[in-house]
């Protein structure tokens, strides 16, 4: 298999910073993600996340999929109305809204709200002042992340804002879950997974970033899936930790291992140095 760098059209010069804080994003990784994602006319990324990888590259079209329908709701909104979006979401950027009681309401209201724009603006406040960048719901559905307890306000993210609206005039926006996304690539495409991770040797990770978990079955699925993709000529890419687990389901893929700092974690005990792999399947 024939690993393409990514100089061609995978990597873009100066990638704009994610708008939202994600668990787990790529921005630090994209260094040494990007020269070995392989070649193709357009990215499919099943778990988008924080878009780190989507900003990062540069590929003629994007097909950016996930199953949290707050996520891909934000990314419409932006993306369709971002002066709108804006318009609505900086004034929660104030610093009366750097409290508990106010971050508490808007938590309530959004877990309440009907209305897209609004409820997408209340997901970025909730994302910039909640726990560590956390999305993090219950059995329920309601998402329950608390209070960061912010020293200094956080700063509204109009550039970044402005730039994901520029370069989502190339994607389409998808909910759905990642093995339906997989079954919509076609030849041409490159596929780029970031599930959420596997547990490393000893280590239990973060998994509730929607309703539900993603068990074990749904690591090998995703595996399998990427199997049949690479059959059909369609190279996949799968993050996930390097672990003895994730080396067995990915057996037969080329795997590259990485070393990256994990600042934004649940605890502080899993923030550090953290080893990584990146599992390539290809004709």
């Amino acid at each position: 298999m024939q690993i393409h760098p990514a100089s061609q059209t995978a990597k873009s010069a100066r990638p704009a910073k994610p708008p939202l804080k994600w668990l787990g994003g790529k921005s630090r990784l994209l260094a040494q993600l990007l020269p070995v994602l392989p070649h193709g006319n357009r990215l499919v990324e099943p778990f988008v996340g924080g878009g780190a990888v989507f900003l990062g590259t540069d590929f003629s079209d994007y097909l950016l999929g996930d199953s949290n329908s707050h996520l891909i709701e934000l990314y419409r909104m932006v993306a369709e109305q971002p002066e709108q979006f804006i318009e609505i979401a900086s004034p929660f950027f104030d610093e009366s809204y750097r409290c508990q009681e106010r971050f508490l309401q808007i938590r309530r209201a959004f877990n309440d709200a009907s209305d897209g724009l609004l409820r997408a603006a209340q997901f970025l406040y909730l994302n910039r002042f909640g726990f560590n960048g956390l999305c993090r719901y219950n059995r329920s559905g309601q998402f329950n992340v608390p209070y960061g307890h912010h020293v200094r306000l956080p700063r509204f993210p109009r550039e970044e804002i402005l730039s994901f609206a520029k370069k989502a005039q190339r994607a389409t926006f998808v909910l759905a879950d990642f093995a339906s996304v997989m079954r919509m690539a076609r030849p041409g495409d490159v596929v780029y997974c970031d599930p959420p991770y596997l547990d490393r040797d000893g280590v239990a990770s973060f998994r509730a970033y929607s309703p539900g978990e993603f068990s074990f079955d749904r690591q090998r699925e995703l595996a399998n899936l990427a199997r049949e993709l690479a059959d059909r000529g369609i190279p996949v890419a799968i993050s996930n930790h390097d672990c003895a687990a994730a080396r067995e389901i990915y057996s037969g893929a080329k795997i590259v291992d990485f070393s990256v700092r994990r600042s934004v974690s649940a605890s502080s005990g899993a923030r550090g140095k953290v080893a990584e792999l990146l599992a390539v399947f290809g004709p």
